[in-house]
Order: C-alpha cells, then sequence, then structure tokens
C-alpha cells in the first residue's frame, strides 16, 4: 500500500464495528485502530491494554520493576548464602541456616524478559560537496520518447535536504527518484548533478536481485574486494547484521535482513544523497526507529519514498508532491496531507455516483435510507462512547482523591494500595479507548457523504 492507500485503510479500521487482529510493523495504524496489544515474547503472550505507544510505556515501566526486583531477590540470595555457608556447621545456628536453606529452595525466581539485539544502522560521513547537488529546470523524464511521466520539474536539491516524496503509487515517485539517482535521463529542459555526487539508491527491485545461493558476506565482500573480511563484517553489523546471519545464504534470509543487506551495499560508495524508496517494508518497529535514528545523524542529503507516516515525520523536512504529471512543494505538514487525501477520496466518491434515472429511483431511496440508518448507528455509538467517557472519568476521579489521600498508604495493605494503582491503569486504558471510540465515531459522521 502507498501512504494514501494505507491513510484509508486505517480510516477504515477506526471505524470498523467488527473484531479486528492486526499484525502490523506500523506504529501509527496501532496507534489509531487498536484498543489493545497482543505481545508475544519468549513463547509467552502477554496482554496489554491500550494502544501501541502506551503499550510501549507500560511494558517499559513492567521490566523496569522487574529488574529492579531480580536485584533485590539475588541480594537476599547471597545474604542468606553467606550465613548459611559461615554458621551451617555450629551448632547453634544450625536451626536457623536450614531455616534459610528452604527459604532459599523456596524462593521464586523472577525470569527477566529475554534481551533482544538492538538494531543499529550506521551511515558513512559523505564527502562534502558545494550546494547544489542536482538541479531541474522545466526538466520532463519518462520511459517513452515524447510520452514523459512528468514535466515541468523545476527543483534544486542541496547537501542537507530532508525530502520525502508524496503521490499515489503510479503518479511518478519512483521516476523522479531514478532521474536523481542517474539511471534515467531528462527528456527536455535542464538538469544537473555536481560531478562529484555520488548517490545510493534503494529500491525493491534490489532486494529481490540479490543472488539466492550467496550469503551476506559474499555479496559486500564482491563490492569491497581491498578491505578486510573484519571490515566487511563491521559493515554488515552496521545495519544491524548481526555475525551468526553474516554467513546465511540470501534465499534463507528473511525480508528485513535483505533490506538491510541492501542498505548495506548502497553505502559501499560513501554516498552523498541517499534515497530511500520503501525501505521499511520488512523492518519492524524497533528497526525503523533505528533508521529513522541513522537518518536523522547521515550528513548528506535524504530522499525518502515511504507509506511510514512516523519515519516521514522524524526524518524529513521538505515535502514534494507528485501528482498529474508533474512536481510540486506541498506547503503543509502530514496531518494536512492526510486530511487532504481523505477529502479527494469522499469527493471522487461523490462524483463517481451516477446521475439518477426514474429506474434508479428506488435504489437511490435505499441507498439514502440505508446511509441514513449508519450515521443513526454512528451518533449512538458516539452518545455511548461518550456517556462511557463520563461514567470513567467520574471513576477516575474518585479513585484519584483516594490514591492522594496519606492516610489511604498509612491505613491499607501494600496489596490494597497496589491493587489500587493498578485498577488506576486500567480506568486509563479505558479512558483512551473511549475517547477514540467517541473520535472515530465522530469523524466517521464528519466524513459520510
Amino acid at each position: 500500500l502507498d501512504l494514501e492507500a494505507a491513510l484509508w485503510l486505517e480510516n477504515y479500521l477506526k471505524v470498523y464495528r467488527g473484531t479486528l487482529l492486526i499484525v502490523s510493523h506500523d506504529r501509527d495504524l496501532l496507534n489509531r485502530a487498536v484498543t489493545s496489544i497482543l505481545h508475544l515474547e519468549g513463547c509467552k503472550l502477554t496482554l496489554y491494554e491500550g494502544a501501541y505507544d502506551r503499550f510501549e510505556k507500560t511494558r517499559a515501566e513492567r521490566l523496569a520493576l522487574a529488574a529492579a526486583t531480580q536485584r533485590k531477590q539475588d541480594a537476599a540470595r547471597r545474604h542468606m548464602q553467606a550465613f548459611v555457608d559461615r554458621f551451617r556447621y555450629k551448632a547453634s545456628k544450625a536451626r536457623q541456616a536450614q531455616s534459610r536453606l528452604k527459604a532459599l529452595a523456596k524462593m521464586e525466581t523472577v525470569n527477566l524478559a529475554v534481551s533482544e539485539p538492538n538494531t543499529v544502522f550506521r551511515f558513512p560521513a559523505p564527502e562534502e560537496l558545494a550546494p547544489p547537488l542536482v538541479t531541474f529546470d522545466k526538466a520532463a523524464v519518462g520511459y517513452t520518447p515524447g510520452n514523459p511521466v512528468l514535466r515541468d520539474v523545476s527543483f534544486r536539491i542541496d547537501p542537507d535536504d530532508r525530502i520525502g516524496f508524496l503521490g499515489q503509487n503510479g503518479n511518478g515517485k519512483s521516476t523522479l527518484a531514478r532521474l536523481i539517482s542517474g539511471d534515467l535521463s531528462a527528456e527536455s529542459g535542464d538538469f544537473h548533478r555536481s560531478n562529484k555526487l555520488r548517490v545510493g539508491y534503494f529500491a525493491q527491485d534490489q532486494v529481490e536481485a540479490l543472488e539466492p545461493g550467496d550469503t551476506a558476506f559474499d555479496h559486500l565482500r564482491r563490492r569491497l574486494p581491498d578491505v578486510t573480511p573484519t571490515e566487511v563484517r563491521s559493515r554488515l553489523g552496521g545495519v544491524g547484521l548481526i555475525q551468526e546471519r553474516q554467513d546465511v545464504l540470501a534465499r534463507h534470509m528473511s525480508g528485513g535482513e535483505r533490506a538491510r543487506l541492501s542498505i548495506a551495499l548502497i553505502l559501499v560508495d560513501k554516498p552523498n544523497i541517499l534515497i530511500l524508496d520503501e525501505p521499511t517494508n520488512h523492518l519492524d518497529i524497533d528497526a525503523r526507529d533505528a533508521l529513522a535514528d541513522a537518518l536523522n545523524g547521515f550528513g548528506g542529503c535524504v530522499i525518502l519514498i515511504s507509506h511510514d507516516r512516523r519515519l516521514l515525520e522524524l526524518t524529513t523536512e521538505r515535502l514534494w508532491l507528485v501528482e498529474n504529471g508533474t512536481v510540486r512543494e506541498f506547503d503543509n505538514d502530514l496531518d494536512g496531507y492526510r486530511q487532504s487525501v481523505l477529502a479527494a477520496r469522499r469527493a471522487r466518491a461523490r462524483d463517481d455516483k451516477p446521475a439518477a434515472t426514474k429506474g434508479d429511483k428506488k435504489g437511490d431511496r435505499q441507498l439514502a435510507a440505508a446511509r441514513r440508518k449508519e450515521i443513526a448507528d454512528l451518533r449512538k455509538a458516539a452518545a455511548a462512547a461518550e456517556r462511557t467517557l463520563e461514567k470513567l472519568t467520574e471513576k477516575m476521579a474518585q479513585l484519584e482523591k483516594l490514591l492522594g489521600d496519606p492516610a489511604f498508604y498509612q491505613n491499607e495493605s501494600t496489596a490494597k494500595v497496589q491493587r489500587a494503582a493498578l485498577h488506576q491503569k486500567r480506568l486509563a486504558a479505558e479512558i483512551e479507548a473511549a475517547e477514540n471510540a467517541w473520535l472515530a465515531a465522530n469523524e466517521a459522521i464528519e466524513a459520510a457523504p
């Protein structure tokens, strides 16, 4: 899906009235369309209430608590073991030593979550070049002479630019990327690239073109015949390929590993411009965040084509809209683009309605009745969510008053205090879910034709 289709899908799923089970690496989708996260780790499933950002925060708190508990437990074990070792053979202390041995045996071990290796991307610093790197003046480009995909393209690209390409699939985003990379030439107009310019261009067809019978090490060693094997492995590590995966055949690599290898290959020449065309298709959320960090630290120009709105928001400063056979600067942010895409879809849906005839009148009445019912149902859903929100907010106010009273902690047991704190977290998740339901219903009412 391109960004436009992903935005439509997200909007649709927000108001979908059935049950959804979503497997996705799209943080925005998981924040907007879900109310709980089922997390699989170490062959164990854990259910977290709330959307993805809340899950991430709650899980971090749980991990911190488990780590603190483990440290206390380890200290207690050491003290008990020291007592046993010192006094187990001393008659006057034998009973206490045996008691501590039993306590050690009964002590439940805190199992920390398996620590997964952090994904990293390290991009080499490019040679500094004077601006501009690329200039277009009324340039036209395409694949068939006399039939350009894009025309009247007039822009310049400088070394520190961070540019995101917007537009539906088929509008010419990849064509523009190929022109900048040098894979295509301009049919007409002026197009100039700096003499020393080096471009690293990542595209899905490069991922598919990897030799299935070669390892990641083999692929990169061919491109770097004069460097040591250690340096080759270091470069592979710089895109998140751990050593034991560097000797796996490409046919047995995951999609994410093949994507990382392809990125390593385009970094060989230390490019001044990085063009990434849908780099996140096979990357998980942690890897996407690591990629964003690396792009923000990269000393050259970045050009990004992606359906991942978060990646675009984190890494780009300019947006170019590719549509209607040309390119223009988009003078709004991605939220503004989202609204314009959804508004355009609604307008197309209205324009695509056939003109009514006498034979259509009955069908039109039925359609109008169905729409009225849909809007009425949405209004009921919004009202129900609002009532739920009021009740939950009232409960939260009462609970916060209780938790804000010092006497509560003095008079009640630790278990009761912990239950109250847990109840507060659950209420917060329920309030967030009710707010999302209310917002989704109202947005759907506004979007209804």
